[in-house]
């Protein structure tokens, strides 16, 4: 018995050394990184009304602002500056359930 628990233990911790070195080879996310994206993506597409983030995005929409944020992570923070102009695809005019300024 205790060569067999001996040898299932092994094979677990095989098996995590295995799983561990197959994923260390991914890079991760910094906490650097992530603010820097999320300000670059804050300036790509800036909110409708500062302070208010269910008001939505004056360029854009959401699904292209998540889009240009995954993008800068994949790229380390290197994104071109013209980010906000290409998913610039939702109504920005007559929505019913806003007042006329």
């Amino acid at each position: 018995m205790s060569s067999n628990l001996k040898s299932v233990s092994l094979g677990f911790a095989l098996t995590c050394i295995a799983v561990g070195a197959m994923t260390s080879g991914a890079s991760s996310i910094t906490a650097d990184l992530a603010r820097k994206c999320s300000a670059l993506m804050a300036k790509a597409y800036p909110p409708r009304e500062p302070g208010n983030p269910a008001a939505g995005s004056a360029k854009g929409n959401g699904k292209a602002a998540q889009a240009y944020y995954q993008k800068c992570l994949a790229s380390n923070g290197k994104v071109d500056d013209n980010g906000g102009t290409q998913g610039n695809s939702a109504p920005q005019g007559n929505n019913p359930g806003t007042k006329p300024k």
